[in-house]
């Protein structure tokens, strides 16, 4: 089992003991379990075989039991007894913003709802209004929040959970006896926050092997379809896996074929055209069907003109004119970035992690600098300015002790409905970083949720927006912005706009990060790390940079310390 199948039963174990009247500290505790799970950089099997899971905060003796014995027998008892108990589809009302477990058991229990259908039926008759601390207004947000989460349902899976599947795949492939070489393709390997299904490529000249490999994988649970050459499988968390197995000579082509969007494939398939020449998964073939070449990418890239184009550019916005004119960009690379200015420490209510747990991670990541940034006051158990004093003298403390990464203090302070911050100017003005984030009130007009975020901004004291536009994929749409108006007054002040690598939330998303550039605002690729693993989750944010065509000139933390200092200009 990979992570999002261990962290789907804790998190449905926590929603059904809560849905059922179980203990209230057993389900924080598994969720906050799930939670860190489905967020790791790295596989939890490798962490439960080596016996580190109790080294990931939120996971202590009993869950780190539990956890062997789901990767064991593949499933939890109680779980299973407990879904006895609750009809399937209640679970999914859970997933509708707004709705939590009490209004649920509420309207399941008093109201007879037990799927999304009933509970949209209940709020337009008026019988969901009817419940006690219910009324009409909850009610309408409740109906207007399934139209939202009706809109945005899809069977796609977030890219870091297809990344586990299609990286875990690909190294098991590779060890077949006979293989040259394995690749995911589509729009895995072009990085879209989102993944339909997988392509994966294998060079071998005896394709049955890695095919039979291929349908034997542990991960599987239906063989769908098998030729000589090419299989299709589920896997047990429902994702489809598509192998093709090509001789070696046709590898780059057929690697170039199944990456790019549609939009890229017919630009290169005209320009071939126009050369007399003729693309296909197969290779490159003259008029006469001689194969001219197709065993690399670069190959194919040349036979039409031009440089080889990253993967992540491949969606037909230009790419190619720039490839052609000799102005694709430089991508920025996770090597790239030396440090991470969003990061919690146990300082938030909801982190779990020590600054000297940071630390050690940070240099094993090898990492310069991190930024201390936990909540503000208006934030459960944030910090005060009692509070931020008191943060800062121990990182200063840990700073001259400690070798290592520079520890920053800073804050990520709430910016209120009126577009003030949390905390006043004067304690702000003293830390090293400041980032500034919207965590609630997201339902306001454009107008007033960009003039927030412009008043904020002006504040003289903001380093970095956080998450700029609030969503959680898959859970909660953006909050309405003028991207452009607030882009203008992130240039004139100063102020870099976050892409927050946390896998839920990958905001900025890859065109704002275009849009960023253009108009010459600089972003800051960081973790918003509430565990000390959640600094390896970097990669994601690099991912949608790349995808944004930002080169590590436009991103803050690609700079050592001094030069990131230089470049502020907050008073």
């Amino acid at each position: 089992m990979e992570n999002a199948e261990v962290a789907k039963s804790f998190a449905e174990l926590a929603d059904l003991m809560e849905l059922t009247g179980g203990n209230p500290y057993k389900v924080r505790a598994y969720r906050q379990a799930a939670q860190v799970i489905d967020t790791l950089p790295g596989p939890v099997s490798e962490l439960w075989r080596r016996g580190e899971l109790t080294t990931i905060p939120s996971i202590g003796e009993r869950i780190a039991e539990r956890i062997g014995h789901l990767l064991e027998a593949g499933t939890l008892a109680d779980r299973d007894e407990l879904a006895s108990r609750v009809p399937p589809a209640v679970l999914e009302l859970l997933a509708v913003e707004g709705v939590g477990p009490k209004t649920v058991a509420a309207a399941w229990k008093a109201l007879g709802v037990t799927d999304l259908d009933a509970l949209e039926q209940a709020c337009r008759t008026g019988r969901l209004s009817d419940l006690p601390r219910m009324g009409e207004r909850r009610a309408q947000a409740i109906l207007e929040a399934i139209q939202r989460y009706r809109a945005r349902r899809s069977d796609r899976v977030p890219l870091h959970r297809a990344m586990f599947y299609a990286e875990s795949i690909c190294a098991k492939l590779r060890k077949v006896p006979g293989v040259r070489t394995v690749e995911a393709a589509g729009s895995v390997r072009r990085r879209k926050e989102t993944v339909g299904d997988l392509d994966v490529l294998a060079a071998a000249t005896d394709p049955a092997p890695p095919m039979r490999a291929f349908c034997e994988l542990e991960e599987v649970a239906a063989v769908v379809a098998k030729g000589p050459t090419k299989a299709t499988v589920r896997l047990r968390v429902g994702l489809q896996v598509d192998l093709r197995v090509l001789p070696p000579e046709s590898f780059g082509a057929a690697l170039h074929y199944f990456t790019g969007s549609k939009q890229h494939n017919i630009a290169i398939r005209t320009r071939a055209v126009h050369r007399g020449i003729k693309l296909s998964e197969y290779g490159v073939f003259d008029r006469e069907g001689r194969r001219l070449s197709g065993e690399r990418e670069e190959d194919v890239f040349a036979s039409v003109g031009l440089p080889w184009i990253p993967p992540e550019l491949r969606e037909g916005a230009g790419e190619i004119e720039a490839a052609e004119s000799g102005r694709l960009p430089h991508l920025v690379e996770e090597r790239d970035v030396l440090g991470d200015l969003h990061v919690h420490s146990k300082a938030s209510s909801d982190a779990r992690a020590t600054l000297e747990e940071l630390v050690e991670e940070a240099a094993r990541l090898g990492r310069s600098y991190v930024a201390i940034t936990d909540h503000s006051r208006s934030r459960p158990l944030g910090l005060d300015e009692k509070g931020l004093a008191q943060q800062r003298d121990a990182i200063a403390a840990l700073n001259r002790r400690a070798a290592g990464p520079r520890l920053l203090a800073g804050i990520e302070v709430d910016i209120l409905t009126d577009g003030s911050l949390d905390l006043p100017a004067e304690a702000l003005a003293g830390l090293d970083w400041v980032v500034a984030s919207i965590h609630a009130d997201f339902t306001r007009p454009r107008e007033r949720m960009t003039d927030r975020i412009v008043r904020a901004l002006r504040s003289g004291v903001v380093d970095v927006l956080g998450h700029p536009s609030g969503r959680l994929i898959g859970h909660r749409d953006a909050y309405e912005l003028d991207l452009e108006a607030v882009l203008d007054v992130a240039r004139e002040t100063g102020v870099a706009l976050e892409v927050n690598a946390m896998p839920e939330r990958l905001d900025l998303t890859d065109r704002a990060c275009r849009l960023a550039k253009e108009a010459g605002v600089r972003v800051a690729i960081s973790t918003d790390a509430h565990v000390a693993a959640h600094l390896g989750n970097v990669r994601n944010g690099v991912w949608v940079a790349r995808r944004g065509w930002l080169e590590p000139k436009d991103v803050i933390n690609t700079r050592p310390l001094e030069e990131l200092w230089a470049l502020r200009q907050r008073h």
